[in-house]
């Protein structure tokens, strides 16, 4: 299987199963548009009218090199492998500590409900909840020696102190059983102080810094709960933070809507505020809400992405370069089969803590009784969830498996499957085209690259 796209000027096919990328002219572009379908004399009695012979049989000849060298239609080698993959047994090597459920403030898109998860109440994780998290972690890690923990909410910094003693006993166990641990924090920075920074630069591998880009597309969306705009105050704080980590090891993250359909404008004002690592990404919403992303908003959000890709190519060109998450792509190993296949290991190696120590998927099944798999205390109880989320793959779900970005994106949200279709087995549709899209110019980004070496 071959995707072939046309992006900033470059005419790209991807070789969809061996990740090949090939940068085309005009003749083997339009002669692989035709190929499977016709014989060689076909091709060229089709393609007569805008080439010449020589040009149409030298293209032939480069297509069948390819195929020679095994980097044009190969063959699909993984289905086999990603179902005994299925079969393994589940290790552990992520959490999501809800330490908080609450937050100070009121983004009208939150899926957390302001830190209320779907009517779970209001509550702050306990020191002793959350010991017993990690402990669950280490003891169901394996063999595995690196571990994360994300600290997440509503917002972590209302549970600060909670947090510091965690990551210390982290540090403790971490000798004791021969693991180290990444920890992570998320916030939405109204509460980010010097003592915040320091201890974050000193024990966090990364930190996501929630903003959602101009001013007023911010304050729309992430209101405190009297109505008051957040940005001014957290701006500062944000790029103070990103200067203190070195512009690495951060992302500030936002979210687009249907109310800022030239998000491009959004991470642009981000990099010229002088943040190097950003990620804006659109809202997953359900059609009722008026800020939810549409069919319809698809071919403008393309241009976008489009116009966004041409920007950063010009800006990587004149040595102002910054990262966009969802243009980040690695063509050259990436991550394992397994991890490409499968996902982000939701309801297998990675789950969420409540506050009350309850274990689900992930943090944005919190609160549905359906997904609640078991406690950090008595560890996982449901197992045949377990065993369903282990076997959610690309395979598994009919509309991944002629798609060309089924490498790249593993599938999908299991939760926004889950959502809009009522299966994890299924994929969010809206989010699948902005998808593909993102990918073909993150490609193109790196054709780039390439040819101006």
């Amino acid at each position: 299987m071959i995707h072939q796209f046309k992006n900033n000027g470059f005419n790209i096919v991807l070789d969809v199963n061996s990740g090949a990328i090939h940068v085309v002219d005009d003749v083997v572009y339009d002669v692989l548009e035709i190929y499977e379908e016709n014989s060689t004399e076909q091709i060229i009695q089709k393609l007569s009218e805008h080439y010449d012979e020589e040009e149409l049989k030298e293209a032939l000849e480069e297509i069948q090199e390819l195929i020679d060298q095994e980097m044009l239609f190969t063959k699909d080698e993984y289905e086999d492998y990603i179902f005994d993959f299925s079969k393994r047994p589940t290790v552990v090597k992520a959490l999501c500590l809800h330490i908080a459920h609450d937050c100070n403030l009121s983004c009208k898109y939150c899926f957390a409900e302001e830190g209320e998860y779907h009517g779970q109440k209001r509550e702050l994780m306990s020191y002793e909840v959350g010991k017993a998290a990690l402990d669950f972690l280490i003891a169901n890690s394996g063999s595995r020696r690196n571990l994360e923990v994300d600290f997440f909410g509503g917002e972590p910094l209302m549970n600060f102190d909670v947090v510091k003693r965690l990551v210390a006993y982290g540090r403790e166990q971490e000798k004791l059983h021969g693991k180290n641990f990444r920890f992570t924090l998320t916030t939405n920075g109204t509460l980010v102080n010097e003592d915040v920074m320091e201890f974050a630069n000193r024990e966090m591998s990364n930190v996501v810094m929630s903003i959602d880009g101009r001013k007023e597309v911010n304050d729309r969306m992430r209101p405190f709960p009297k109505g008051a705009g957040s940005y001014d105050i957290i701006v500062p704080k944000f790029k103070e933070f990103a200067k203190s980590r070195n512009q690495e090891n951060y992302y500030v993250r936002g979210t687009f809507t249907h109310h800022n359909l030239d998000f491009a404008k959004d991470v642009l004002h981000l990099a010229d505020l002088g943040f190097e690592q950003i990620s804006v990404e659109p809202v997953v919403a359900q059609p009722e809400d008026d800020y939810a992303i549409t069919q319809e908003d698809l071919p403008k959000l393309f241009d976008e992405y489009d116009r966004l890709a041409a920007e950063m190519r010009k800006r990587n060109q004149l040595g102002k370069t910054f990262n966009f998450f969802h243009f980040m792509i690695d063509l050259e190993g990436g991550p394992c089969v397994a991890k490409r296949l499968s996902g982000c290991g939701s309801g297998t190696e990675y789950l969420a803590v409540t506050p009350t120590g309850e274990l689900y998927p992930c943090h944005q099944f919190v609160g549905n009784e359906d997904f609640l798999m078991g406690t950090v205390f008595t560890g996982i109880e449901n197992k045949d969830l377990q065993t369903e989320f282990k076997s959610c793959n690309v395979y598994s779900k009919e509309k991944c498996r002629k798609c060309f970005a089924k490498f790249y994106c593993s599938g999908g949200c299991a939760a926004n499957s889950f959502n809009f279709h009522g299966s994890i087995h299924d994929a969010y549709d809206v989010g699948c085209e902005l998808q593909k899209k993102r990918i073909e110019c993150a490609i193109m980004l790196e054709a780039a690259k390439a040819q101006e070496l």
